[in-house]
């Protein structure tokens, strides 16, 4: 009795050891890694993946506060994901022009915070572009300018064809 009582002792202690091995690789795989910038105008963009490099793969609600130019302060601020893809945060316009202090935290259990300095601008909108006038050529050549490749692709056809029917009248007849 008393060598499986050791077998058994050995079993669990091994089964221990790797459960306790595996929960702290298990506890840092959740952390965070979040990646704060500007959007380019007036808003902040954030990408969060696993601290591994996997990609996020469940709804994190991360919070944004923010603090700019004169002591303003924004925030805080819940999160939406963006339709980017997993893992992509966006606030939209949410600072005003200036250079802000930005810092996203993630609740527990992913418990992750980043801070980053970003450059808010004013949103500016495409230059319109100039009218462009259509005119007709002088030389009576507009018929012939949108032919396209079309009419080079019938000639072929009508070659290969031609081709086809003299080499049947002049080919070698079989007798039976």
């Amino acid at each position: 009795m008393t060598g499986i009582r050791k077998v058994l002792a050995a079993v669990f202690a091994g089964l221990a050891l790797t459960l306790f091995a595996a929960a702290p690789a298990a506890a840092k795989a959740d952390k965070l890694k979040l990646t704060v910038a500007g959007d380019g105008a007036e808003g902040v963009t954030i990408q969060a993946t696993y601290t591994d490099g996997r990609r996020l793969d469940q709804l994190v609600r991360l919070v944004l506060t923010a603090t700019g130019p004169d002591g303003q302060r924004v925030g805080p601020v819940q999160l939406e994901p963006a339709p980017e893809g997993q893992g992509f945060y966006s606030s939209g316009p949410l600072l005003t022009a200036g250079t802000w202090r930005v810092k996203v935290s993630a609740p527990a259990p992913h418990q992750s915070e980043a801070t980053a300095t970003v450059q808010a601008r004013v949103a500016q909108s495409p230059p319109v572009p100039a009218p462009v006038a259509v005119t007709k050529p002088a030389d009576g050549t507009a018929g012939l300018a949108g032919a396209g490749w079309w009419p080079f692709a019938a000639a072929g056809l009508v070659l290969v064809a031609a081709a086809m029917g003299v080499a049947m009248l002049f080919g070698r007849r079989r007798t039976g």
